[in-house]
């Protein structure tokens, strides 16, 4: 019975030291907070309390970049949302280069979409999308390059003019003669 409590800890520790990567993970592995390697898919052994695994996903991930307002060159407000596709191809520098490489590509995505876009006149925005979508692809992908992100394409999705008239604007003043009725 007296040995019932260091098995029961043996085996916790047994267990918790094994981890399992699927073959689109890869694991970051860190050695009393050091970085040490990055560990392939299967069967991972990590010591507990010496050694952390930061699990990283290296399939492509869809980011819908929110709508932003842009005022286009020509000084037309506009509301422009769309796609980006990127993966992690470096899972070393994503994890150690920037602290969070998703919400960092959002927020790239969404900067360089408003200067892009605030470059062009409307009828370039509404003609050149395809050139216009190159375009934020690689400058997206050179800011992302140093964290290990790999952006494959980026998409323009909507843009709709804003509506810079409210509806009592749109409606006729009456004229002076007939306020006087």
């Amino acid at each position: 019975m007296a040995y019932l409590i260091p098995v029961v800890i043996i085996l916790a520790l047994i267990y918790n030291s094994i981890k399992v990567l699927m073959e689109y993970e890869r694991g970051v592995i860190f050695f009393l907070g050091k970085f040490q390697q990055v560990k392939g898919p299967g069967v991972i052994i990590v010591i507990p309390v010496l050694q952390r695994m930061m699990r990283v996903n290296l399939q492509t991930i869809t980011m819908d970049v929110p709508t932003q307002d842009v005022i286009t060159r020509d000084n037309v407000s506009v509301k422009v949302n769309a796609v980006i596709f990127f993966r992690v191809v470096d899972p070393q520098r994503a994890m150690l280069a920037v602290q969070d490489y998703l919400y960092s590509t959002s927020q790239i995505a969404q900067t360089t979409l408003r200067s892009v876009l605030g470059q062009s006149q409307l009828d370039e925005l509404l003609s050149k999308r395809e050139e216009i979508n190159v375009e934020l692809q690689r400058i997206i992908d050179q800011q992302t390059e140093p964290w290990g992100v790999k952006v494959s394409v980026v998409e323009v999705k909507n843009v709709d003019l804003k509506r810079c008239c409210g509806p009592s604007r749109n409606r006729r003043k009456p004229s002076a003669s007939a306020a006087r009725r």
